[in-house]
């Protein structure tokens, strides 16, 4: 028996004070299997002991709200008995040092969460980060995360229907692949993770269970040292095709009355499924090891309990239910084991080999998890501990249209197309609106329902400002989905920050999740789920230190009636274009500075709430009524950027009747929009700037605007475009 050594739990990610917490709980000392679950329990990736204490603050509830967070997903009311079931989550450590994999296995995670929960999965979206374009790992990193993202979710069968893309240099040692998965559901047969009725079958199915993942949650727990290509191992192998016939087996078991609970077997596998189930349920657990399918021999209960092993599920049956369960697993060809059962001891209970390896209190490793409230930085001494400069003096342009060629060739604006040419986002027949537009809109399969999709943070904004950068991530998201007509339904998130225990990044998160919370309160949008991934920062040789802070958003909106959806393409000759929420006039912290003048210098524009929901209810309007034919909200790069978009989804250029100086061109004032319509249609509380016409915007071709904005990716990928 191994010994438990300061060293060896030091190993395991718990501190001197949690492991006398550890002993405490037990009343003894553990052995290596308890230790081994107390540490993935208490990880930070489980346990959220950094942010639980924050996390309670945000609203959760509304009308629509079925089920917020607690559960495996979230879950909506979108009417006649039906609900979207959403998520987001990270798996930013493993796409680091693995990116194909990572990536892979991350959008696998996010599709269990939510089938786990009786939806069918429509759609899947990401949201990346990455450093320096021409940082010597970049093009590696890149490509393999999207050929991972793309060849998971393609030969899946869930279309990749959009998402977002940063580059910064902050994200050189720590890149962040952030999935999301909405699903449909109807709202009869939504089902939850909380185990019961003692005597009751406890049930894995799927994929066997091998030795990789193993202390994958304690992995990202960490920060990146010296040592991250060692930590390969950690990294999760995903098999796209057992997915699908888990899914499909998973809804043809949900269809009948066998199931009492059901959970999927994400970070810290069975140890986190089993205990989670449990712990919801007021249980106990009893699990024989040696029933558990595994593919390598000679496993012990410590290395089954902790792997990660993709495309796995829990199930707890209804007594007799057995065979009629495993039947269906086997015809999708399989593993179904009934592996333990639910008892009344409120005790984990691991027997292996006819001994028993385990006897753990179950309160202590979900109930009774740390929970810090670690000091943050007051917010001036942030703002000078940030060392953003004042913005100052801003020369003039000398060139509008010059400028706006280099935005629109630049990282953070470039088209996304090579990316996006790679997922199958077509799949399944229901998308409406495909990547590139202000949201991608999927239909309710056989109704007129569309639901519209959209990942959102600017985190430059939230390193300048965290409070205004919260804020505004969430209004973008709200700004996007109403610009395409969709009535903004509610949230989740991915919160991606860096070591917690430094002041200065506490008063990120929590500056974040105050401006986060004020938003959702204002905007009667609701987080009903989400991820924190913390810790992502690198000392690896190359790379940076802390990430920007980046509370990426997934929102999701509905429309009635998904033809009546709005496109960002100029429509037709003549048209009149109008602008909404004011002329630009703020330069701090815009791509324009920061391109251009190589400045990252001012405070992030300021977001006015009660503004943002009465023009975003004033947009749906003009897109309902029809009166609108072509939405845009202005964000990267302000107006020009934002009609040279239109323009080139359109193929149609624009005469514009203001005159534009750097502020009016390339402000990022929020809250705006531009719109299209007919002449003579009235636009309240709009001002018109100009006409669909010609083959131009500002003076600068649209076949130069399209020669910047497509080149971009092929350039900095060379050979590995012809992937695309």
């Amino acid at each position: 028996m191994t010994e438990i050594t300061p060293e060896i739990v030091a190993e395991h990610g718990l501190s001197p004070e949690e492991y006398d917490r550890v002993l405490h709980a037990m009343g003894r000392t553990p052995n290596l299997t308890e230790l081994g679950i107390f540490s993935v329990m208490w990880s930070e990736h489980c346990s959220y002991k950094s942010s639980r204490i924050h996390l309670k603050k945000l609203p959760t509830t509304g009308p629509q709200v079925i089920c917020g967070p607690g559960e495996n997903a979230g879950v909506v009311d979108i009417g006649d008995g039906q609900a979207a079931i959403f998520k987001m989550e990270s798996h930013n450590h493993p796409s680091y040092i693995e990116p194909y994999q990572g990536a892979a296995t991350g959008v696998g995670g996010i599709l269990r969460d939510v089938f786990t929960m009786g939806a069918r999965p429509v759609a899947n979206m990401n949201a990346l980060r990455f450093g320096r374009p021409d940082h010597p790992k970049m093009r590696h990193l890149i490509a393999g995360v999207v050929h991972g993202i793309g060849g998971y979710g393609n030969c899946v069968g869930v279309p990749t229907v959009g998402g977002e893309v940063n580059f910064h240099p902050a994200y050189d040692g720590n890149i962040l692949v952030n999935a999301m998965t909405v699903g449909v559901a109807d709202t009869d047969k939504i089902f939850y993770s909380a185990a019961s009725g003692v005597g009751n079958p406890i049930v894995y199915v799927g994929s066997k269970t091998g030795r990789d993942g193993i202390h994958g949650a304690t992995m990202a727990s960490a920060d990146f040292g010296e040592d991250a290509e060692e930590k390969r191992p950690t990294v999760q192998v995903g098999d796209p095709f057992t997915e699908k016939l888990l899914i499909e087996a998973c809804l043809e078991l949900m269809a009948s009355d066998a199931i009492v609970a059901i959970q999927d077997m994400g970070a810290a596998g069975l140890t986190s499924s089993s205990v989670e189930m449990a712990s919801k349920g007021g249980v106990g657990i009893r699990l024989d090891m040696d029933k558990v399918p595994q593919r390598e021999t000679g496993m012990t209960a410590y290395e089954m309990m902790l792997s990660e092993s993709q495309e796995r599920m829990l199930m707890v049956l209804k007594p007799g239910k057995e065979a009629f369960a495993e039947a269906i697993f086997h015809k999708w060809e399989l593993d179904f084991a009934v592996i333990g059962e639910v008892t009344d001891t409120g005790r984990m209970v691991l027997v292996h080999h006819g001994e028993t390896v385990c006897d753990l209190p179950l309160a202590p490793l979900a109930d009774d998890a740390p929970l810090y409230d670690r000091p943050a930085m007051p917010r001036d001494d942030y703002k000078a501990w940030s060392g953003v400069k004042p913005l100052g003096e801003v020369p003039e342009s000398a060139d509008i249209a010059a400028d706006l060629v280099t935005l629109m060739g630049s990282p953070d604006i470039a088209s996304r197309r090579w990316i996006w040419e790679q997922y199958d986002h077509m799949v399944g027949a229901d998308t409406v609106q495909r990547p590139g537009g202000d949201a991608a809109v999927v239909r309710v399969h056989g109704t007129q329902k569309g639901i519209a999709i959209s990942t959102d943070c600017t985190p430059r904004y939230c390193y300048a400002d965290p409070y205004e950068g919260g804020k505004q991530a969430i209004a973008e998201c709200y700004r996007n989905l109403s610009a395409v007509g969709a009535t903004p339904l509610a949230v989740t998130n991915c919160l991606n920050f860096a070591n917690p225990q430094r002041p200065e990044i506490m008063a990120q998160l929590t500056g974040c999740l105050d401006g986060m919370g004020d938003a959702c309160r204002a905007l009667d949008f609701p987080i009903v789920s989400g991820n924190v991934s913390l810790y992502n920062e690198s000392k690896a040789t190359g790379g940076g230190s802390a990430i920007l802070p980046t509370p990426a958003i997934g929102g999701i909106g509905l429309l009635a009636d998904w033809s009546k959806s709005a496109t960002i393409a100029f429509k037709t000759e003549g048209d009149a274009i109008w602008l909404i929420g004011g002329d630009g006039t703020h330069l701090g912290q815009s791509i324009w500075l920061r391109e251009v003048h190589g400045r990252e210098d001012g405070q992030a524009p300021a977001v006015d709430l009660e503004q943002e929901k009465a023009r975003g209810s004033a947009i749906r309007d003009l897109i309902g009524s029809g009166k609108a034919n072509a939405v845009h909200d202005i964000s990267d790069g302000g107006l020009l950027v934002t009609l040279a978009e239109m323009a080139l989804a359109g193929n149609l250029g624009c005469d514009l009747t203001i005159t534009l100086d750097a502020a009016k061109a390339f402000g990022e004032d929020q809250g705006r929009y531009v719109v299209t319509g007919s002449a003579d249609a009235s636009f309240p509380n709009a001002v018109r700037i100009g006409t669909v016409r010609g083959t131009a915007v500002a003076g600068v071709a649209i076949a130069d605007l399209r020669k910047a904005h497509e080149g971009f990716f092929p350039a900095l990928m060379g050979a590995d475009a012809a992937l695309a």
